[in-house]
């Protein structure tokens, strides 16, 4: 996950700075780093990471040709 990827996942989830700082037991600082660009410790960027999945994104990797994401669709019940 880079930079944009997280920006980008965090907006799609409707979520502000203070939501996905929240959820992942971070600093607000934190999360303003990673979306500069800056550099986080792997455990912090993987417990970010962590929190986008569980909420539904999916992370596309660099093939050469680009990056993003890609929000899941919810599971419906059976009926």
């Amino acid at each position: 996950m880079n930079a944009i990827q997280c920006k980008l996942a965090r907006i799609a989830l409707g979520w502000g700075v203070r939501d996905l700082a929240q959820a992942a037991n971070v600093s607000t600082q934190t999360i303003s780093r990673l979306e500069r660009g800056e550099q986080l410790r792997n455990g912090t960027l993987e417990s970010i990471r962590h929190v986008l999945e569980e909420a539904g994104i999916e992370f596309i990797l660099d093939d050469g040709k680009g990056y993003g994401i890609r929000i899941k669709k919810a599971q419906l019940p059976p009926s």
